[in-house]
């Protein structure tokens, strides 16, 4: 593949000998992620989740932001909407749980051990019963092979609190990405060729794009710091 912008050649050829390396693995070799042109429709499926979730979570007067790759007008994403809770404080994190499972989400306590700081939820197009699912997976279990098809899910939803450096890591990397055109570009082409290939699952599929993310990640949090001095 050849990258027309002049500086990217280099960290590209590293970053696919990276990913390569991974996919060749033959442990890894499972399923493609699905990968689509940008879909104006995504701006409105996020303010209707973000209705639902202002309903459901306002006493706690959250603040809700559509993020992630569908959230930057231009770029080829899968189909799943990304969205960030904000939090007034790290302490109403375990309030969530119980209020999203009452509203058909699956809580995926399993991430908590690693990522303390965040609860992260799942929103499915049918409820998860109807597919058999449960609506919490808890630490030590393994998640469903069924809910890696990316297929059925409509959303994921981080919840952290807005004093935390990952709400800042998000939001900045999404406002540099809309800003910078040429690295949203190479953005775009980078996961085109990753789509390509074969992942175990979508956390396999990240794992691609890791180096890429953490490189232009610490740039855009320098550039909207200081933007916002």
């Amino acid at each position: 593949m050849y990258w027309r912008f002049f500086g990217f050649k280099k960290q590209v050829n590293t970053r696919l000998e990276v990913s390569l390396s991974i996919i060749l693995n033959p442990r890894f070799s499972n399923m493609k992620v699905a990968f689509t042109s940008y879909n104006p429709d995504w701006k409105e499926q996020f303010l209707i989740l973000k209705q639902e979730l202002d309903s459901v979570l306002g006493h706690l007067d959250v603040q809700v932001e559509h993020i992630g790759s569908t959230s930057v007008e231009g770029l080829s994403a899968k189909p799943i909407i990304d969205i960030m809770i904000g939090l007034k404080s790290e302490q109403d994190l375990d309030k969530l749980p119980v209020l999203m499972k009452q509203r058909g989400y699956i809580y995926y306590e399993i991430y908590n051990e690693d990522m303390p700081y965040r609860r992260f939820f799942v929103k499915l197009d049918k409820a998860p019963e109807e597919y058999g699912f449960p609506t919490q997976i808890v630490i030590g279990e393994t998640v469903p092979d069924g809910l890696h098809n990316h297929g059925i899910r409509i959303a994921n939803i981080h919840a952290i609190a807005t004093d935390d450096e990952n709400w800042t890591r998000h939001i900045a990397f999404r406002d540099y990405l809309r800003a910078h055109p040429l690295i949203k570009q190479a953005y775009q082409e980078l996961k085109q060729e990753l789509s390509q290939m074969d992942w175990k699952d979508g956390n396999h599929y990240n794992s691609g794009k890791d180096s890429f993310i953490k490189t232009e990640e610490a740039k855009a949090i320098k550039w909207f710091l200081d933007k916002n001095k």
